[in-house]
């Protein structure tokens, strides 16, 4: 298997709004909603998380007649996983950031 790709910011940020209900079947705009990222950052996103293999997509039918089909995504067992791993790496790098605050004396 390939090096793990480096991981920005929104990724973050879309893999932790994801994780929150892994299961779960989402919109495109719903994640934008959720995540506060423009569509422009958003699909690129979800498109490298989708060839990756953290990402699954499919298309819907529409709601109402008159609607386009729409993508839903919903991550993958490897991109659960991930998102775990990040957040407790964030968590990590967390608590060793207030372990440096507290050594630190005010002079």
């Amino acid at each position: 298997m390939g090096r793990k790709p480096r991981i920005s910011k929104q990724t973050k940020q879309l893999l932790a709004v994801l994780a929150a209900d892994a299961g779960r079947w989402r919109h495109g705009y719903e994640i934008s909603q959720e995540t506060g990222l423009k569509s422009g950052t958003l699909y690129p996103l979800l498109m490298r998380l989708s060839d990756l293999g953290w990402l699954e997509a499919r298309w819907t039918e529409p709601e109402r007649a008159g609607r386009p089909p729409r993508h839903e995504y919903r991550l993958t067992d490897d991109g659960a996983a991930m998102a775990r791993e990040l957040t407790a790496a964030e968590m990590g790098q967390s608590q060793k950031q207030e372990e440096a605050v507290k050594g630190v004396v005010l002079a």
